[in-house]
């Protein structure tokens, strides 16, 4: 009798701990998929650039030094992307991904201040499509990003919970990092004029 009941609680033990791995399967594989859309995006986002870039270069020849800061901004976050993309549950890779998207954003921040002082380049029909296509790719990521922010802090918090914690650490579920991007216009204030 002592033997069944002994085999029993193992069993429950092992069914317990095969539900808690399952799930975490299911769960790491969801923030993968989530990045996957965010990939996507970035990649969108990437492509458009070169082609604004090139589109401009005519009316800003006198500002090389903003298409070359904005070029190199996009091929550093290219590298980050890929990087990230090989391995999407390693938290440090992200945290560069978006220290590299941050950047580029700030680049292209600087790209459009910039070429505010162009009247004809803001009429110019090309640059402006390529600038909406822009806004709508940035548009595009922001809620992938908060997707797949969401898929992590659900696996994250799933992982930390007792006795959850015991079974990822055994089989080496490692926490992974949220994307986090800066959104220039959400850090100022808005202008207000009468």
């Amino acid at each position: 009798m002592t033997t069944l009941i002994g085999l029993v609680v193992i069993a429950a033990v092992v069914v317990f701990v095969v539900m808690i791995y399952n799930r975490l399967v299911a769960l790491r594989n969801q923030f993968k998929n989530s990045f996957a859309q965010i990939d996507v995006q970035l990649q969108r986002r990437h492509d458009l650039i070169p082609n604004l870039v090139e589109s401009t270069k005519a009316y800003m020849a006198h500002e090389r030094n903003t298409l070359t800061e904005v070029m190199q901004a996009r091929n550093n976050a290219v590298s980050a992307q890929k990087e990230a993309a090989r391995d999407p549950a390693d938290g440090g890779k992200i945290r560069k991904l978006g220290s590299a998207e941050n950047m580029l954003t700030r680049a292209l921040a600087n790209f459009y201040a910039v070429a505010e002082n162009y009247p004809e380049l803001k009429a110019n029909e090309t640059v402006q499509q390529l600038m909406e296509e822009l806004s709508s790719t940035e548009n595009r990521v922001a809620f992938a990003r908060q997707a797949y922010n969401d898929t992590v802090m659900t696996y994250n918090t799933f992982r930390e919970q007792f006795p959850n914690n015991l079974v990822a650490g055994f089989l080496a579920f490692k926490p992974t990092s949220q994307l986090e991007l800066e959104n220039p216009e959400a850090r100022q204030a808005p202008k207000v004029a009468f």
